[in-house]
């Protein structure tokens, strides 16, 4: 496969309120860019504040962009790094195939399967209104789960190494997501999620 070979989406994940496509595999070579951003990013214990509390994550992150934004979720306001070349090659096959532009990304480390994320949506003032969110998966395959907010309705998925999901349209207004842990993961797994700052 070439880089920018073209690739079709799945049909909507979702029955209704949203859009999510699902792409299949699409990154050349995702064990090389896992190794070069394991190593080639500034990965930072999360934080958060939850009911008031401090709290730190063991899973990491790394947020880069365009230039210096400001990203505040969980309490606690990040500033984006200069994109680094892998990210850059990455961004541009996830605009290439998805047909959107991003101009920053959050880039999660788990560190296994006991690592994970609760239910929640990206739903940030900073973030462009219903825009896009490309999620790129690199190293360990995992479930992962959408919920309806208000019919409770529940889709799972599960995402391999080098693959792309989309969420776009009325997707984090209606639905929540999440990463659930698994003991039968040891293995970690890279998640870039490409977005649109606007309000920085």
């Amino acid at each position: 496969m070439k880089l920018f070979d073209p690739i079709l989406p799945t049909t909507n994940l979702l029955p209704y309120d949203g859009v999510t496509h699902y792409y299949g595999v699409v990154c050349p070579d995702p064990d090389r860019y896992y190794r070069a951003l394991l190593s080639g990013l500034d990965w930072k214990n999360d934080e958060a504040i939850i009911f008031g509390k401090y709290i730190q994550t063991k899973r990491k992150v790394a947020w880069y962009g365009d230039s210096a934004f400001s990203y505040t979720y969980s309490g606690i306001q990040k500033t984006a790094l200069p994109w680094t070349t892998a990210l850059l090659e990455l961004k541009t096959l996830c605009e290439k195939i998805s047909g959107e532009t991003y101009n920053s990304c959050l880039a999660n480390l788990y560190h296994d399967g006991k690592e994970g994320m609760a239910w929640h949506s990206d739903g940030e003032k900073d973030l462009q209104p219903n825009g896009a969110i490309a999620s790129l998966t690199l190293g360990a395959e995992r479930k992962f789960s959408f919920k309806h907010k208000v019919r409770k309705e529940k889709i799972d998925i599960v995402l391999e190494n080098g693959s792309l999901l989309v969420m776009k349209g009325t997707t984090q207004t209606h639905w929540l997501h999440r990463l659930p842990p698994t003991s039968k993961v040891t293995t970690p797994r890279i998640n870039l999620t490409f977005r649109k700052i606007v309000n920085s």
